[in-house]
């Protein structure tokens, strides 16, 4: 698959705002202590993806009920759905000035009752982008970091109209944010994420 920058712009990916706030102490703290056992930029990587999919719980394995969307807010709790994860981990890459995208699958709820978008990242090295998932490992989920091939945490198969969607964004999507923003507690996010990019 191709991935489509939707920002010519590539400084566009290395931008703080609102949710990507890598400008805050803590996103600072957790990125001055990660680089500072990090040989290269690419070793930097590595240790935050893995710091992010390992340290920060994903809600729903662990039960938790908080909602966070910002990254700051989602390292300082401890805890997030893959979305959040992916702000966090976005803005720790940035906060060391290595270029990344926010991008989505729709996939299939584990229940089978319908479909959710899925959130994760893409990190650029090399003249290339290269999609990480940090969304968590747990039984059936062995998601790595890569830039030698894609480690997700699942492949979409197009049997069950499951989707990856090629467009690399530089800012969340309105309609998982919006949703984001506005869920009292995980369950009711849970049941009102979005089920495509163009609902």
């Amino acid at each position: 698959m191709q991935l489509i920058q939707q920002n010519p712009d590539l400084s566009a990916y290395l931008a703080a705002d609102d949710v990507i706030d890598h400008h805050h102490p803590l996103v600072r703290d957790v990125a001055s202590r990660l680089a500072q056992d990090s040989a290269d930029s690419y070793a930097y990587a590595r240790a935050a993806y893995e710091y992010v999919r390992d340290t920060i719980a994903h809600s729903a394995d662990s039960g938790d009920m908080r909602v966070t969307w910002r990254a700051s807010d989602v390292l300082e709790q401890g805890t997030g759905i893959c979305h959040a994860k992916a702000h966090a981990l976005a803005a720790l890459l940035r906060a060391e000035d290595i270029p990344t995208a926010l991008c989505y699958q729709r996939l299939t709820h584990d229940v089978g009752t319908g479909w959710c978008v899925h959130g994760l990242i893409a990190v650029r090295f090399h003249g290339s982008w290269h999609r990480q998932d940090c969304r968590g490992n747990k039984p059936g989920v062995d998601a790595r970091f890569s830039l030698e091939g894609e480690r997700l945490a699942w492949v979409p198969d197009p049997k069950f109209s499951e989707v990856d969607y090629p467009v690399l964004f530089d800012v969340p999507h309105p309609v998982v944010l919006d949703v984001m923003r506005s869920a009292p507690d995980r369950p009711y996010l849970w049941e009102n994420l979005p089920d495509s990019l163009t609902s």
